[in-house]
């Protein structure tokens, strides 16, 4: 079992339906309680309360030691919303995920979450002259203006990627998100960065969340790793892990580390859920513990600061496997 993590560490429960055959979101939340490593989980609205009510769900993560970290929003499990939900053709859908919205804020409030994640990844086009690419994105911006003035108290958090399920996201990469959110200009608006979906729009984490920090809020972190050629989902480390230790000293220098979620897909391969999980906790502890080590290095910085990418990258390997 892994030492208590730092920070706190939720899982996708999505991850965990092959844990048994017929299972449904209660058994998922249960084995998420038995990695060890988990302090958190986050649930999608609003199909994991299709059967189940907050009051419950609420009791199921308490049994399996588990807290709301917050709810994300699922538009594409509703054929409706095909279209798009902010951006779909009809005034009635386009209210409908609004109104979709304001009822999963209000569940995230009721079970004590703070944070409401919008994946838009609906929201989008095929083909050319399919869209009005402004008239959709005026809508977006007024429908995210909507949802966060609904609940002020609650974080909403855009997170970004390039495309799938449509061929373009309108809001595809960290330029645009953050364009949004100053065109929004609410207070409880910010980004949640997702490791994969970042290499994915051929962006450097690092980079990325400077440019949050800068202008925005960093709300969310979703660690994972991948290829960059699609939504891997790949335990967190595996292919970049350089690169997520520079994501981590960014994440402490903007002091906004509290909760870490694990956004990778080991029923795409098979993996037993349980022990990929621990994995990515017991990796997440080591890597932030160079992180740790890194955040005030002279050295490293000094090497930073001339771009010396050959001392810079002996320093960190170091603190990654040893002299």
């Amino acid at each position: 079992m892994s030492r208590p993590n730092r920070p706190r560490y939720a899982a996708r429960l999505n991850a965990f339906k092959q844990v048994s055959p017929g299972s449904d979101v209660r058994d998922w939340i249960a084995a998420a309680g038995q990695v060890g490593g988990l302090g958190a989980a986050d649930l999608n609205f609003p199909d994991h309360f299709a059967v189940h009510g907050a009051d419950r769900m609420g009791e199921f993560l308490e049994d399996a030691a588990l807290v709301l970290n917050g709810v994300a929003m699922r538009y594409y499990t509703d054929p409706g919303f095909k279209l798009g939900a902010f951006t779909h053709p009809d005034a009635a859908v386009r209210q409908a995920a609004i109104d979709v919205t304001k009822q999963g804020i209000d569940t995230c409030a009721r079970m004590g979450g703070k944070t409401v994640t919008l994946w838009m990844g609906q929201d989008g086009f095929d083909y050319a002259f399919q869209m009005d690419y402004g008239q959709a994105w005026d809508r977006t911006v007024a429908a995210i203006a909507d949802v966060c003035a609904h609940d002020p108290n609650i974080d909403i958090a855009i997170e970004y990627k390039p495309n799938e399920p449509r061929a373009f996201a309108l809001m595809p990469d960290i330029g645009t998100t953050l364009l949004a959110c100053r065109e929004v200009g609410a207070t409880n608006l910010g980004v949640t960065l997702d490791f994969a979906h970042v290499l994915y729009a051929d962006e450097m984490p690092a980079h990325s969340a400077a440019l949050i920090g800068r202008h925005s809020r960093m709300i969310g972190l979703h660690l994972n790793d991948g290829y960059g050629k699609r939504d891997d989902g790949l335990m967190v480390g595996s292919v970049h892990a350089i690169q997520t230790v520079e994501l981590l000293v960014a994440m402490l220098r903007m002091g906004q580390t509290d909760v870490i979620y694990f956004d990778t897909f080991p029923d795409m391969g098979g993996l037993n859920p349980i022990e990929e999980a621990r994995t990515n906790v017991a990796v997440t502890d080591r890597l932030m513990a160079v992180a740790e080590g890194l955040v005030e290095d002279v050295g490293l910085a000094q090497a930073t600061d001339r771009q010396d990418a050959a001392a810079a990258h002996w320093i960190v390997a170091r603190a990654l496997y040893g002299s």
